[in-house]
Formats: C-alpha cells, structure tokens, sequence
C-alpha cells in the first residue's frame, strides 16, 4: 500500500518533531495564535475511507500491519487539518503481544479467553519486549515519514484500565470483579498493576523512539473510583509509566473519563497535560489541577450530532473557557461517535483555527 506523503522534515530527530509545533508550545503553557485541535477516535469509524479501508481485516490484524496503520493515520490529517495525528492501534495489542488471548469482538470490545485473577495468573504475565511491538515501531517511523512537522501521538492505556479488562473478562459497567480483587487481594492487585505499568511504558518508550512527538496514557475506566481509593490502589502505577518516560522532554497527556473528581489527583501522576471530560468546565478543570498546568478536551461527542449553530456555540465556549488554563488542547471529552459526520469535524478544526 502506498501513501501520499504530506511535508518531509529529515532534519528533525526522533521523538523531536513537536518542539516547535502549536501542540507542544501549548502542552507548555506559551501563548499560541489558537489552540492545537486534534481529535480522540479521529482515525476511525466515522471516516468513510476507514470503513472501505479496514473491509475484511480485523482490528488486532490491522493494528499490527504497519502499511494499514500509516494509511489509517494519516486519513483524518489529511481530511480535516487536525493539528496532530493519533497513532492507530488500540490499549490490548501489547497484551496480546505478551502473550495474551484476547479477541476485540465488534459491537461488544476487547473479551480476555482466561481473565486474570489469581495470584498464579499475575505471575504468568511477562514483560514487554521491544521485539515484540516491533511492527509498531516500524509504523511509527512510517508515519513520522509521511507526517514532517505534524506532530503523532503515540497511546497506550493505563495500568487501571488495562487491570479492568484482564479481571473482568471484557468491558463493564459496574467494574464489580475489578474492585472485588482491589479491596480483597491488594498484594495481587499491585503486582498486576506493576506488571501493567511496565508493559505500558515499555510499549509508549518504543513509540517515542521510533518519532512519535508526544503521549497520551488512555485510563477509560478509572472514574469509577473514589479518590482516596485512587489515590491508594491506581496512582503509585500511573506515576510510575511517566516516570519511567521522564527522560523523554515531549508532551505526556493523561486523560480519563468520569475523572472530575479526580482530575487534581491525575495531574500529580507527572503528565504535563490533563485530559477533561465534557462532564466538567475546562475553566473549573484547570482550578482543580491548580492553574499550572495545561489542559485537553472537552467537547461532548455527542454535540457534533446537532445542528451546526449548536455546535459553533460550544465550540467557542469551550475555547473560551481554555483560556483560563495555562494551556489548551482543543479535543473531544472521549472519542468521535461513528454516526459523526467527518465535515462537521471539519469545519470544527476551521473555526477553532480561526478563534
């Protein structure tokens, strides 16, 4: 397969291509003409030529050809402008690359064959190693390639979320079995989750040095947790993925969702940007982070569903309300719905380049 390439940048260094891009000067705090827009999901099923592109591939299979991912990525660059690309893959595939069983059964998500739940299964999980992600380094440097001064965005997900799929079997509303093993067994917890944030860094530390320009730790499920209980049985985890990654003078974005009651809580986990939900003003997110740091989101989903006055009209708030942060990333509060319509995301990406 091949791609067409957007603008070159030979001269720039792996893992170096964001310092001087609208991202990373607003993942710092400086003062930009207007906020870098990229979007959660933006390489996706909202994209017709996704849809006709991924025909007969699975997910896993397509997360794991590095023409297929190029191809995928660049799609929503060169469709709307974004200011960033989101490196296509998903949270499971260095779970599966240790070894893992696990199906991503379309409609229903990521289903575990043996759930994790006993001491001699955490003991069972091994190490991630570079070689076997090496087709996603690969990818990366493909697409840094294609992108020049674009900055991509590698992800992984976080300890806690990742824990949630392995215990429960698959996705859950009520997170019951997660938790049941969190309160019951915490020397079983923490080595499952210690074991998790070594896979998690490991797999972000490939993409960096492949060129990915900066991170995003994906925690989908935490918000169902308390803060004290955040605080004790998920934070010391998450902090230990970004420091592992310290070295690395790129942006790092945490981000998790139903989080407001937590957002104070993720920031200390050494992220240098905090993802919001839509749940929350961005203005009241950035005070409850303590104003020094900068902030992503938090547009609903669902709003790009209604009428473009609609649209236009949350749009500029929430731009506005970035205002009050150090630092604003234009985003979604979680990632594009599938019935979105791609020029609607469009013309999004126009006017908050033009605010």
């Amino acid at each position: 397969m091949t791609t067409t390439p957007l603008e070159t940048s030979d001269a720039q260094p792996p893992g170096g291509r964001a310092t001087g891009s609208l991202l990373a000067r607003a993942a710092a705090g400086e003062q930009v003409a207007h906020p870098p827009v990229w979007f959660m999901r933006q390489a996706g099923r909202s994209l017709p030529e996704y849809r006709k592109l991924r025909q007969g591939t699975s997910m896993l299979q397509s997360c794991r050809t590095p023409d297929l991912v190029t191809e995928i990525t660049l799609q929503p660059v060169r469709r709307h402008g974004v200011d960033a690309a989101i490196f296509f893959s998903d949270i499971v595939v260095p779970l599966v690359a240790v070894g893992l069983d696990i199906e991503i059964v379309a409609g229903t998500g990521p289903v575990v064959a043996h759930p994790v739940r006993t001491a001699a299964d955490v003991a069972a999980l091994r190490r991630l190693e570079e070689a076997d992600v090496a087709d996603i380094a690969l990818s990366v440097r493909q697409l840094v390639a294609e992108l020049g001064d674009v900055p991509l965005i590698g992800f992984a997900g976080a300890p806690y979320t990742l824990a949630s799929y392995l215990i429960e079997g698959g996705p859950s509303k009520e997170h019951a079995r997660t938790k049941a093993l969190m309160y019951s067994e915490p020397a079983v917890w923490h080595a499952l989750l210690g074991r998790l944030a070594e896979i998690s860094a490991t797999f972000l530390r490939v993409q960096i040095e492949a060129g990915a320009s900066a991170i995003q730790l994906f925690d989908s499920w935490v918000g169902g947790l308390s803060a004290a209980d955040y605080a004790e049985y998920v934070l010391p985890h998450s902090q230990a993925v970004f420091a592992e990654l310290a070295g690395h003078r790129i942006p790092k974005i945490h981000f998790g969702v139903g989080t407001g009651e937590l957002l104070d809580l993720m920031r200390s986990a050494g992220a240098s940007v905090v993802g919001v939900d839509w749940r929350i003003p961005l203005d009241v997110a950035a005070r409850r982070i303590g104003g020094a740091t900068a902030v992503q989101g938090n547009l609903d989903p669902a709003v790009l569903l209604a009428d473009w006055p609609v649209i236009e009209r949350a749009v500029r708030r929430i731009v506005e309300e970035g205002r009050r942060a150090p630092g604003h990333i234009f985003n979604l509060g979680h990632g594009v719905l599938p019935d979105t319509d791609p020029d609607v995301l469009t013309r999004v990406v126009e006017l908050v380049h033009s605010l």
